[in-house]
């Protein structure tokens, strides 16, 4: 047999002679880098179109290409159905006891036969058990179900995260993004929205093509809340309101909040996240096969999940560098209904994108139907291989060969219609025509054996067993964080995300002050209103106006709320700033989302303030003063104390004005005293020295001289005698002078003392104990004013391992 074991190549069976009704030697080996040309495979119920696609896919696997396989009828299943050894054992739990029971056999025994059937079909093809491993170990097998927890669950609430920003520099790629999702959500809540003419489709559209051009992502609650606060005011050349009033806005996000709430859909917001990457590939690189049940959701689901997973195949697409070979697989089954040839249904924008731009990133898509007249062949024009099997009707033929003139038209070259139209009419079951643009001429063939076990759609229990043992094993550390968006874990007091509220329900941010920018925070729903009082008191000289803000604890159910729990903000209402993204929201009670209950919770707020806010104020006889609107005792026993200081200062500084030119003066004349005591005993003591000097001289010339007695020495006597003279005047004089200095130091005395006096009496007087009595004066009730309220999400800090603290 030839060898089928090659690079780039799949193994799809063998070429067929319609003629002798017999397959041929010659193996029908299709090169992969085709398939990025698209195909499709077209052919009525058991014309083996399942086991055809199901074998390719295989193929592509053995090549190590992952894929993506959406399965609305619940056949792809099978392919996790391989067993390389091959046992009835192994067969047994999978087979139809039903089937088995016609053909007269138990369980066991058709498990045995099945188990014989298929080690004959593929060694007749070629193959063995060792291949059935070599496909098992090639790729990762995954089999998932949205909206139900039968399979591996896939959460879709993410899906209407920011395309990458290669895609939003395209105007229109970014237009038929938002119109798609948008169409599908709306189809999904059973709204049948035109594009140009629905005013929900307009503005579901143009909020998510807002946020998506900031590079914002959102989800289906963040869409909900964009409903009532869209950010912007303008829609077209009018008004927001006059184009789509708040409370009619607020009946289109009652509407998918009821969805986001109905038990059913919590499904679709578990599991892995709808990440095309993650479905191709593994966290550690192993291609991936990935097969999306969706045979048990509704029609409408359906189209909403295909709707999403396309737009995010094409976001995902427009991130990868270009290519010639094949890097992925989109395969459809049963594609019909969603590339239909006249309605335009919101699954069929991406998937014209697709077969029109995929080609140029190696993706192949791969669309399987038995219905051909529900296929735009037009689109399918762009296909470059068909695969035509078995058709039921002669309208079938006339609308495949009307697409594949197409096709060969745009390939450049011509049909042969007739002999294709015989060449269909003689094909039986596994027997295909393939018209492949890349080759010289079409080829029949007969499809290979599956490795997989055909075994027809799973029961929901199977599709559990099948998937078991995965879900029993936990991801890794690092792969769960990447699946859930390394989501913050819950902090004391839980938390979700933001609540929908009536539009007439205000609501604000109040500013994380203390908390660093960018950081996720949890919002803690309280009652804000802003108060204005008018405190008026004649006798204390009182007129003032007061404004304030009352932040409340929202009242249990049944319960009134109390102002008394309050914290008030003079000056008004915090400061307020949009929502941090990624924060987390406690649920407000059900009374919150009621517009009448803040009229209420504002009465409770006035009668409170006029019963128990009374101004009160501290009036003191000595030193007479009145405190300030709220001024603390201590600080107006501080503010009375300093008072006091001040006046004991001043009569000080009146005192020294009283005393100082005399003490001055005083001391003024005692520095002069002193100064002439020090000048008369220095006259003193030279004069006493002088006479001295001439007494002793006189004494030594009479004593010693030639001549006892002369007449010089007689006249020296009589000097003496009057210097001695002198000396005692002179001693009189300092005598005199100190006397008046003695004076002057004690008027001096007198007057210090007369200083200190007075300063010990006011000094006394300022010491004296402070006498308060309080004065309690209440708001006058008809200025008493109470408005502005609101719903406050307060926000606090999620500390790790501690409770949250205050972000305000």
């Amino acid at each position: 047999m030839q060898d089928f074991e090659k690079l780039g190549v799949f193994y799809l069976g063998r070429e067929y002679d319609v003629d002798r009704g017999a397959a041929k030697e010659d193996l029908l080996l299709y090169d992969s880098r085709d398939l990025t040309t698209h195909a499709v495979c077209v052919g009525m119920t058991g014309s083996g179109k399942t086991g055809l696609c199901l074998a390719l896919l295989e193929e592509a696997a053995i090549d190590g290409i992952p894929a993506i396989a959406i399965d609305p009828k619940g056949d792809l299943a099978d392919l996790l159905l391989t067993f390389p050894q091959l046992r009835a054992a192994d067969f047994r739990p999978w087979v139809d006891p039903d089937e088995a029971a016609r053909k007269g056999q138990s369980p066991d025994d058709y498990a045995a036969s099945v188990a014989e059937k298929w080690r004959a079909g593929l060694a007749e093809w070629g193959m063995d058990g060792a291949r059935i491993g070599r496909f098992r170990d090639s790729v990762d097998l995954a089999l998932y179900t949205p909206g139900s927890s039968a399979g591996l669950p896939l959460s879709v609430l993410r899906s209407f995260a920011a395309p990458p920003p290669a895609l939003r520099g395209d105007a229109e790629a970014m237009r038929e993004r938002a119109s798609a999702s948008v169409s599908g959500l709306l189809g999904l809540v059973g709204v049948e929205a035109d594009p140009l003419r629905s005013r929900e489709h307009i503005l579901l559209a143009a909020i998510l093509d807002g946020a998506w051009r900031e590079g914002r992502d959102l989800d289906l609650a963040d869409l909900i809340r964009a409903i009532q606060s869209p950010g912007f005011e303008r829609v077209g050349v009018m008004d927001l309101e006059s184009f789509f009033p708040a409370k009619e806005r607020f009946g289109l996000a009652m509407l998918l909040n009821n969805l986001l709430a109905s038990p059913g859909f919590s499904a679709w917001s578990e599991g892995e996240p709808l990440d095309v990457g993650r479905l191709l590939t593994t966290p550690e690189g192993k291609p991936r096969l990935s097969i999306l049940s969706i045979a048990h959701l509704s029609d409408a689901e359906r189209m909403f999940f295909v709707t999403l997973l396309m737009n995010e195949v094409v976001a995902w697409m427009r991130g990868q560098p270009g290519t010639g070979s094949l890097r992925a697989v989109l395969y459809m089954d049963e594609v019909a209904g969603y590339l239909p040839p006249v309605a335009a249904p919101p699954s069929k924008g991406p998937l014209l994108t697709l077969l029109k731009q995929a080609r140029a990133f190696g993706v192949g898509v791969v669309l399987a139907t038995q219905n051909p007249v529900d296929l735009d062949y037009k689109a399918l024009s762009n296909a470059g291989t068909w695969f035509l099997g078995r058709l039921q009707t002669e309208r079938d033929k006339a609308r495949v060969l009307d697409g594949l003139e197409g096709a060969t038209a745009v390939a450049g070259r011509a049909l042969d219609r007739g002999t294709t139209e015989r060449t269909l009419s003689a094909l039986s079951n596994r027997v295909f025509l393939m018209h492949d643009v890349h080759e010289d001429s079409p080829v029949v063939f007969q499809s290979r054996w599956a490795l997989s076990y055909l075994r027809g759609p799973l029961t929901r229990s199977q599709i559990q067993t099948l998937v078991a043992a995965r879900k029993g094993t936990p991801a890794p550390a690092a792969a769960r964080q990447d699946a859930v968006g390394a989501a913050p874990a819950p902090a004391a007091g839980g938390g979700g995300e933001r609540p929908v509220l009536p539009p007439d329900v205000p609501q604000l941010h109040v500013a994380a002050s203390k908390a660093p920018a960018g950081e996720p925070l949890l919002y803690r729903p309280m009652f804000l209103a802003t108060a204005r009082l008018h405190y008026v008191n004649a006798q204390a000289g009182l007129d003032q106006w007061r404004t304030s803000a009352c932040l409340a604890p929202l009242p249990e159910p049944g319960a009134a709320l109390d102002p008394a729990q309050a914290t008030w903000l003079e000056g008004g209402p915090p400061p307020a700033e949009e929502p941090r993204a990624g924060s987390r929201y406690e649920p407000p009670p059900a009374a919150a989302a009621l517009a009448g209950s803040y009229a209420s919770w504002q009465k409770s707020v006035k009668d409170y303030l006029y019963s128990e806010c009374p101004l009160t104020l501290w009036r003191c006889q000595e030193p007479k003063a009145v405190s300030k609107p709220g001024e603390a005792e201590g600080d107006f026993r501080a503010r009375l104390a300093l008072m006091a200081r001040e006046r004991r200062d001043a009569e000080v500084e009146r005192l020294r004005a009283r005393y100082a030119p005399k003490l001055a003066s005083l001391q003024e004349r005692i520095r002069r005293a002193q100064e002439r005591v020090d000048r008369e005993e220095a006259q003193y003591g030279q004069q006493k020295v002088q006479t001295a000097i001439s007494v002793g001289a006189t004494f030594l010339g009479a004593l010693l001289g030639r001549k006892a007695m002369s007449t010089g020495t007689v006249g020296r006597a009589s000097t003496a005698m009057r210097g001695a003279s002198r000396t005692l005047g002179e001693k009189q004089d300092v005598e005199r002078a100190r006397a008046e200095a003695g004076e002057l130091s004690a008027e001096l005395e007198r007057l210090e003392a007369e200083s200190r006096e007075s300063a010990s009496a006011l000094q006394a007087q300022d010491s004296g104990p402070l006498i308060l009595e309080e004065v309690k004066v209440a708001p006058r009730k008809s200025d008493l004013a109470v408005g502005n309220a609101a719903l406050a999400w307060v926000p606090w800090r999620e500390r790790g391992g501690g409770l949250p603290e205050p972000a305000y």
